[in-house]
């Protein structure tokens, strides 16, 4: 029988994926697996700011994910799960794929904005790269983004 060790669960601080580590959580301790959350920052293009506001950077952004991300952490192992983290910088996909590999998970769950439409074509679907190219299973927790006109 195929044994679940370890779940990578994406965490961008969304709704979405708040609900895939509430589902983690549950694959986690029905197969006594431990847990890896990933916060991937993308880079951003260097641009003059002529009006001087401070814009963070990436070295910035990474501590203030990690921090958020070491609360979700310590509140799983207050929960008696084993859980570790870790905030990356680059291409979020591609970044997902790599870390399945580093930490050797058997399944991803991660969760989905539910774009349709233009906003998908145009932000692309990280999830969707995700499922594509994944070389274990992955779960998709989506939330629905409501109707607009864009």
């Amino acid at each position: 029988m195929f044994k679940i060790t370890t779940i990578l669960c994406p965490v961008d601080f969304s709704d979405a994926s708040r609900k895939a580590v509430q589902y983690a959580k549950e694959f986690a301790r029905s197969m006594e697996a431990s847990l890896y959350l990933l916060n991937v920052v993308e880079p951003r293009p260097m641009a003059v700011d002529i009006s001087l506001n401070y814009v963070p950077l990436e070295a910035d952004l990474e501590k203030a994910s990690m921090e958020d991300l070491e609360v979700i952490m310590q509140e799983l192992i207050h929960g008696g799960f084993k859980a570790s983290c870790g905030v990356e910088i680059g291409n979020p996909a591609d970044v997902i794929l790599d870390k399945i590999d580093e930490c050797n998970a058997n399944l991803v769950i991660m969760g989905s904005h539910g774009k349709k439409g233009l906003s998908r074509l145009i932000m692309g679907s990280v999830a969707e790269t995700v499922v594509r190219k994944a070389n274990c299973p992955v779960l998709i927790v989506k939330t629905e983004e409501k109707e607009f006109i864009e």
